[in-house]
């Protein structure tokens, strides 16, 4: 009997150990899903600003600035 007992004690721990990597995963699905979600509001106001600015740079008579872009010397 105390084999079975000490069978019973193994599956127990292996069910514990599964059950623990299965709500680890939903928590992480929920954690990434809420980061998905902050990334799109964060577009979404990035692209209202964007677009204030340029209402902004048009109602000033400005045109958008153009930014040089310079050529890096190579290394020896």
């Amino acid at each position: 009997m105390a084999g079975l007992e000490l069978a019973e004690v193994i599956l127990a721990v292996i069910i514990g150990t599964l059950a623990a990597i299965v709500y680890s995963l939903r928590v992480l699905i929920l954690l990434e899903r809420r980061v998905a979600s902050m990334e799109q509001n964060i577009q979404k106001m990035t692209s209202r600003v964007l677009k204030e600015e340029v209402r902004i740079e048009k109602a000033l008579g400005r045109k958008t600035a153009k930014r040089k872009v310079t050529k890096r010397k190579k290394r020896r």
